[in-house]
Formats: structure tokens, sequence, C-alpha cells
């Protein structure tokens, strides 16, 4: 019965099998977001406006990393989906294997740069003089625990490969309960201040990795793998990178395009900065239907596409854009009307949360626009065709939404709303982008028959 939950993406009524998938995964994205998101709200009630940027930049920097982490991790869930699809359990076993090992590497390398260079990124992100030291320690203290934020996403993205998605939101909900306890422990009692924050998202993770080794060993998954098999196999590795390389610059790429939006905010004031970093934090829960459905259907899709169910694969492809689009109307009311009384959650100071509420204004319309950005990624990453995402990814970072930035940044008067109008303007251009490459994929396939 385990098994047959598991394939079930091929099978069945297309909206419920996406519905049962998308809503584990929408769930563990807002407990992750969560325990993301209790770092800013604890130092925002027991720290002041410097701690704030702190953890609102140092986090940002290490989302960057954690969202090229799934980014090249999603290449494994396309894999390992498409051999599920084609019914070749040991195929798949052999992914899983190349995931291990891959990442492995990678991590190792990661924790060596970041503690490094550390000092460095913060100089590159035109910290406050105020915040400096702080970020410094948060993205150390984060970057010693690397290794345990790829283990964790490792294991999701092969439960999401097989068509699991419940039990990353179980691992992840484990995670989020023990960031909350960590924090209030080590910011509110023993007053570690930014620091502590980052402590106990470490602990939080590594915690969740255990938990989910233990529950793992008890589990029957359609895969055939054993410790044996932990090497890195040469066709696996090859479909692994082709698919999650273009996937993971194009994740670099939008990152580091708000990276730099981040230094140009950080340029105009410690207040705007820590407005920045707040709204940033509700970015993270207000983008969550987005990335749960572009994760959903590149799962979706990879596996209807190994299953040769092209038709059923474009069916999941709509469903959730309209799906998505519908709930992303609601979060814009939100963000667009509510901005201050949401922002209020993470902190006290006024001009913070009126900082904050001006970002949310103009970045708010961006929770529509996205789902169909979104749903169209995750297509294209299902059926493994990743360089189209990986180009759209950095000709909207560089071309659109880095040079609005810099251009509303240096108006008159210039107001985070204004910056926050770039992402908005960026997706509209990403979705232009999609809609000429579905047309030529539509031509090409004319033309083959």
């Amino acid at each position: 019965m385990e098994e047959r939950r598991q394939t079930s993406l091929v099978e069945g009524p297309v909206f419920a099998s996406l519905i049962r998938f998308a809503v584990p995964v929408l769930g563990a994205l807002i407990l992750q977001a969560a325990y993301g998101a209790v770092d800013l709200l604890v130092v925002g009630q027991f720290g002041d406006a410097s701690s704030i940027s702190a953890v609102g930049t140092g986090s940002t920097f290490m989302q960057m990393i954690t969202c090229v982490i799934i980014g090249l991790a999603m290449g494994a869930t396309v894999t390992i989906g498409q051999h599920i699809g084609e019914q070749k359990p040991e195929e798949a076993g052999n992914a899983v294997g190349t995931t291990v090992m891959l990442f492995a590497v990678l991590g190792i390398v990661l924790t060596v740069l970041l503690e490094v260079f550390a000092g460095n990124i913060v100089a590159i992100l035109q910290v406050p003089e105020a915040s400096v030291a702080k970020t410094i320690s948060y993205i150390r203290i984060c970057s010693g625990g690397i290794m345990v934020i790829i283990a964790y996403n490792v294991i999701s993205s092969i439960l999401r490969g097989v068509g699991n998605a419940n039990l990353p939101l179980i691992f992840v909900g484990i995670a989020c309960l023990v960031n909350i306890i960590g924090d209030l422990l080590l910011v509110g009692v023993f007053r570690m201040d930014v620091a502590g924050a980052a402590i106990a998202t470490v602990a939080a993770q590594f915690v969740s990795v255990i938990a989910s080794l233990l529950v793992l060993r008890r589990q029957q998954l359609p895969v055939s793998f054993s410790i044996k098999q932990c090497k890195m196999y040469s066709k696996e590795l090859k479909m692994i990178l082709n698919v999650g390389v273009p996937i993971a610059l194009q994740e670099a790429m939008v990152q580091i395009s708000f990276l730099v939006i981040n230094s140009i905010v950080n340029n105009m004031g410690l207040m705007p900065s820590a407005g920045y970093g707040v709204a940033q934090k509700l970015v993270s829960f207000i983008m969550l239907v987005p990335s749960a459905v572009m994760q959903s259907v590149s799962a979706f899709v990879a596996q209807n596409i190994g299953a040769g169910e092209k038709t059923r694969a474009k069916q999941g492809f709509q469903i959730a854009m309209i799906t998505g689009c519908s709930v992303g109307i609601i979060i814009f009311l939100v963000g667009f009307f509510g901005g201050a009384q949401i922002s209020s959650l993470f902190t006290n100071d006024a001009e913070v949360i009126v900082q904050s509420a001006d970002y949310l204004r103009g970045f708010s319309a961006d929770c529509i626009l996205t789902c169909i950005l979104f749903s169209s990624i995750g297509y294209f990453n299902g059926c493994g065709k990743s360089i189209p995402v990986m180009v759209q990814g950095i000709t909207s970072a560089f071309c659109i939404r880095i040079p609005v930035s810099i251009f509303v940044s240096k108006l008159p008067g210039a107001s985070l709303v204004l910056v926050g109008l770039a992402t908005p303007i960026t997706t509209v251009y990403g979705i232009i982008f999609f809609m000429i490459c579905f047309a030529w994929v539509r031509h090409k396939e004319k033309r083959i028959k």
C-alpha cells in the first residue's frame, strides 16, 4: 500500500494526484520558512535594529546557498522520478547513491569556502557598520552546519522523486520545533543574540536529519538501493547534472540578484536595511505557494514523462498554474493591505515596520505572477529541459531585476515601495520568456509529426 501511494502521480485524477502531493510539500515549506523566521522573530524581540539587520542579511545569504543546493538536488528528484515512471528501481537506486556522493563532496567544499571568506562576503554585501561583526558570526556558524543543510535537502529530494512528500513534512516539523525551543533558550534566556539564533538553526536541522535517517530505515521505498551503491555512476551523474546544474545556476543568479538588492537597500541606511530584512522573511512565506507548485509540477511531470504520459504531464502543469494563481490572489491582498500588521510580528520598532510594509506593497503583485512563472519552470524541469530555466533566471536577474532596482533606488525620494516593484516587473519578463519557449516547443513538435 505504501509503495502504491508513492507512485500514484501517474495514476488517478490529475487534480487529486497533484493536491495529495502538493499539500505536504507546501506544509514542509511553511515549516521550513517558519524555523527560519523564528530566528528573526525572537531576535527582533530581544535585540536591536543592528541584530535584525544582521540576521536579515545573513539569513538571506544562507538562503541563497540553500536554494542552490535545492536546485542541484532537483536534478536528483527528476532523475529518480523518471526511473520510477519507467519502473526501473535499480537505476533509481544508482541515482540515489550518486546523489549521496555528489553532495558529500559539495558539502565539504562549501564549508571550507564559506568559513574562510565570511568576512569578504559581508564586505561585498555592504552591511551597515553596526551589524558587520554580527553578520559574520551568523554566516560562519550556519556555514559550519552546511553538511546538515545538504543532508536534509538531499533526503527530501530523493523522497519527492519517489512521490513521497509526507516524510519531508514530518522531518521539517521536527526541525521547526527544535529551532523554536533553541531560539527561546539561547536568545531569550541566555541572551546570545545573533549567534544564539544561528546555533539554534543548525542544531534544529541536525536533529531533523538524525530523525529522518532513523525513520527511513523502516521505510519500504520503490527504489532498489544498498550502501554499496554509494558511488558515482557516470550515467546517473550525467542525468543529475544535466538537469540540476542549470537549475542551480539559475537559482544562484536569482539569489545573487536579491543579494545585490540587499546591498542596495543596506546603502539606504540602517532602518531600510532592517525593514528589508523583516520583509524578506515575510516574502519567504509569501513565496511558499509558488515554490510548492514548482516542486510538485517537477515531480509530477518527471514521473509522467518517464511513464510516457505526456498529455497527463501537460494537464498537471495547467491545473497547478490555475490553482496556484487562485491562492496567490488571496496572498496578494494580505501582503498589499496588511503589510504593517504582519511586519509588526517581527519587531516593535515603528520605523522598521513602515519600511517593511513599503517593500511589501511594491512586491505583493508577484504573489500571483510567480505562480505562472514557477509552474512553467516546474514543467521544463520535470521534462529534463532545464537550459531554458537557466537562461531565464540569468537574464531576468542581470538584465531586469538588478538594473531596475539600481535605477529606482537612485530616484529622488526613493523608497522600498519602488525597490519592491522590481520583482514583479522581472516576473512579467519571465512569463513572456516561457510563453516564447512553449510556442517554440509546439512548433518543433509539429515539425516532427
